[in-house]
């Protein structure tokens, strides 16, 4: 009966320590409009939130005027003198946009460096979204901090920029311009970058920089942030992924270090018209002020000349402290460890107090517990996915009840770790049977620092470990208490990334959380492994399991605030007189169905070109549709000539309808030289040949219906032909059209080109008709071409 009571002690005591590890990660409450003037106010920052994202405000949509004027407004009230930096920039993507960055500057009263808060103001475009966490947050976050630090009359050392930039929705455009134009520029020392990626959760920061991170992470733990959230091994994971954000065009054309902070919680928001006021989340706001408060003191004052370095930290958050420590230590760290282990199993044996057999015999149940889990977990997701196959169009890989499934899979699994171990390990074999997974851990850790570097901080469970199997060893018995203590390292570093996998990465991901789950539990082994009723326990986390399984399933419903993502577009092909309904959905529903009919299938033509996402999602389904009176495109020559072995050619393309985005396309096979437009080339371009991406040429976003004017060169020999593909945003308001507005349990798909009309037209011309001219004469004709354009816009 007591062995039960400690059994439910200890596991009261896990549980409080995992509680006590996610409470602390935010704050659990925000700062109302009653606090002093001279002290951060999210309540205040949240008016500045609901006035931007009333409306979309992407690039080219009318209340993006809007959003310029009132934070150019906002910063006026502050004292400040705001300026509006206009540019056009081609982007490393191909993505060509006419940008206007909102910035301002507080001055510093010995300045050789400066600081620069930054965060976009431009929305997602394609499925209209509010923008309000992506990024209202942000914006909300330094106008009030701004005013606060203002408030103090505090006049700081270092100059402070503050740069609201444009564009970044469609390939950082707006931070390129700044970055690599602006005359600020050059003076900067650190970038702090404010984004978000959900509408929820603890913001997590990431140092990013050319060299090594050491500096700036010794100077954010000095500078004290109260909520650090973060750890060397999400920079290592993010590097991996296909996202960047603003911070990524002063880091790579400005070599400018920096922090990002960022939230990824209710990823199901994101990009959506759901990023909208009615569903912020203030705590996470609120977290964000207590990274910026600090970080704005102190680096305001700090030498920012001495940021950068070639060496890296190894750093990881905690509740109680922020750790970091040189990777020069990773293997120094890792073979003190690993001969304390030897030693201690040495000992062991020779006392017998450790069994060979029973230590060899360990890896049974901590291998079956790998197999069994991670296989349970990765064909139960899929088994899942096939009994909800609309989860597939929910392109974020992370449902509305995706905390649900991580709760339940965890308890499975955990479940699954008990019912094993219950069969191969008595009480009195749990010292021999730890032995096994401490010995993998160091496998695991030898690994990571060869190829993980950022993760070496997991050799500090391991080390606990060691302490836990030392003191069992030397005082020849073992203490509940002392196992849960000393797995408290365990708990703190390895429990919030099972779920941060999912979260972050998608629910593709559970396998993996699942098998963190089994290391974790074995590293738990001398507290869960002395309960006298293993098996009973498992029952218990598998019945809980099943609960969690079951509510995923009510909670699964679409519904107003929760809606199912589809798509639909009009494509004509003008060349062929042909017009398609068109979606990327993998499961239809009524108000699809209305256009796509019960049993669509898919024109792979239209799939030529990727008019798709980065999650590479092409059209799924298709269906003929009427015929309307789209204006088309049209192409006129301004130049082709061929001088020596080239064939220059200018052209402009006219949509002759207002359009939001207007792509090119050509044969992969097709060799681009000297290629500009609208008088701009590639920010990144080097050299004549110009870098694209499978058939993509480039993809232009106009302001005003501004043409779109392209002068390059190709070899004499090779056929010109471009697909020029035309879209306009408005295919539910588009007069010659009479589609409903979606129910409320749908919403648009987002990072796809959707609600959109759509227009292709090949743009092709017998070379026979060009004409040769001497090299000599090519300089005049490009001056003419240029004065006349630039007469064409005035």
């Amino acid at each position: 009966m007591k062995k039960n009571y400690i059994s439910l002690l200890n596991a009261l005591l896990v549980l409080l320590i995992i509680w006590f590890i996610f409470y602390r990660m935010m704050p659990s409450d925000y700062s109302k409009g009653n606090v002093p003037l001279s002290e951060f106010s999210t309540e205040r920052a949240l008016k500045h939130i609901e006035e931007v994202s009333k409306e979309p405000h992407y690039v080219g949509s009318p209340y993006h005027q809007n959003v310029i004027n009132y934070l150019e407004s906002e910063l006026k009230k502050l004292g400040l003198s705001p300026q509006i930096q206009k540019s056009t920039i081609l982007s490393k993507w191909n993505n060509l946009v006419e940008t206007q960055n909102i910035v301002a500057k507080i001055k510093g009263f010995d300045s050789s460096k400066s600081l620069l808060l930054l965060t976009h103001f431009d929305s997602a475009p394609h499925t209209k979204s509010y923008g309000a966490s992506d990024d209202a947050y942000g914006l909300g976050v330094i106008l009030e901090g701004i005013r606060t630090y203002l408030h103090t009359n505090k006049t700081p050392k270092n100059d402070i920029i503050i740069v609201f930039s444009d564009a970044e929705e469609l390939g950082l455009n707006g931070a390129y311009a700044f970055a690599s134009e602006h005359p600020w520029a050059k003076d900067v020392g650190l970038v702090i970058n404010f984004e978000a990626r959900g509408t929820a959760g603890p913001s997590m920061m990431l140092a990013e920089t050319n060299g090594g991170n050491a500096n700036l992470i010794k100077t954010f733990s000095k500078a004290n942030p109260k909520y650090p959230v973060s750890n060397s091994l999400m920079y290592s994971i993010y590097k991996m992924l296909p996202n960047d954000t603003d911070l990524t065009a002063f880091r790579e054309k400005a070599d400018i270090p920096g922090f990002n902070f960022a939230f990824i919680d209710d990823h199901f928001d994101y990009h959506t018209v759901q990023d909208n006021f009615e569903n912020i989340t203030p705590e996470s706001i609120e977290h964000q002020a207590t990274y910026l408060m600090p970080l704005l003191s102190f680096y305001a004052n700090a030498n920012l000349n001495e940021l950068k370095t070639e060496t890296d930290h190894v750093y990881f958050s905690s509740p109680i402290e922020f750790f970091h420590y040189p990777f020069s230590w990773n293997f120094p760290l890792l073979i003190v460890a690993f001969v304390l282990f030897l030693g201690v199993v040495t000992i062991g044996l020779g006392k017998h107090l450790l069994d060979f057999k029973e230590v060899i015999r360990g890896f049974a149940p901590l291998f079956l517990s790998l197999i069994i889990v991670g296989l349970v977990t990765f064909f139960g997701w899929e088994m899942i996915q096939s009994l909800y196959p609309q989860y597939q169009d929910m392109l974020h890989g992370f449902t509305y009840n995706g905390h649900s499934y991580i709760a339940a899979f965890v308890l499975l699994s955990l479940a699954i770790c008990f019912w094993i171990y219950a069969k191969f390990t008595k009480i009195k074999l749990v010292p021999s049977h730890f032995v096994a997974p401490v010995f993998l851990w160091f496998i695991i850790n030898f690994l990571i620092c060869f190829y993980l570097k950022g993760a070496a901080f997991f050799v500090l469970p391991a080390y606990f470990a060691v302490f836990t199997l030392a003191f069992f060893v030397f005082k020849e018995k073992s203490n509940p208490f002392i196992n849960v203590a000393f797995s408290i390292p365990a708990l703190l570093i390895l429990v919030p990334f099972i779920q941060l996998f999912p979260i972050g990465l998608g629910l593709k991901m559970l396998a993996g959380s699942a098998v963190l789950v089994v290391l974790t539990f074995a590293l738990l082994l001398p507290v869960f492994g002395n309960f006298s009723k293993k098996a009973n326990w498992g029952t218990l986390l598998f019945i809980i399991s099943i609960g969690f399984f079951i509510k995923a399933h009510f909670d699964g419903k679409f519904e107003k605030g929760k809606g199912k993502p589809n798509s639909l577009l009009y494509v004509y092909d003008a060349d062929k007189d042909q017009a398609n309904w068109a979606t990327y959905d993998k499961v239809l529903d009524q108000w699809t169905k209305n256009y796509l009919g019960e049993k669509p299938n898919l024109d792979n033509s239209l799939n030529q070109h990727g008019l798709s996402s980065k999650y590479n999602s092409g059209f799924s389904f298709s269906a003929e549709a009427p015929k309307k009176n789209i204006a088309k495109p049209t192409f006129t020559f301004l130049r082709d000539t061929i001088v020596g072995n080239q064939r220059a050619v200018t052209v402009r393309i006219d949509a002759n309808r207002k359009v939001n985005r207007i792509d090119v396309f050509a044969p992969e096979k097709l060799k681009i030289h000297h290629l500009k437009a609208n008088g701009i080339k590639n920010i990144n371009q080097e050299g004549s040949f110009f870098k694209r991406k499978k058939s993509n040429v480039l993809n232009y976003y106009p302001i005003n219906n501004k043409p779109l004017t392209l002068s390059f060169q190709i070899h004499k020999d090779d056929e010109l032909e471009l697909d020029i593909i035309v879209s306009s945003f408005d295919l539910l308001e588009n007069p010659q059209f009479s589609i409903p507005k979606r129910p409320d349990a749908f919403i648009p798909m987002p990072f796809v080109l959707n609600d959109a009309i759509v227009v292709k037209k090949k743009l092709q011309k017998n070379k026979a008709k060009t004409v040769e001219i001497k090299e000599s004469l090519t300089t005049e004709i490009d001056s003419l071409i240029t004065q006349k354009d630039s007469l064409e816009t005035n």
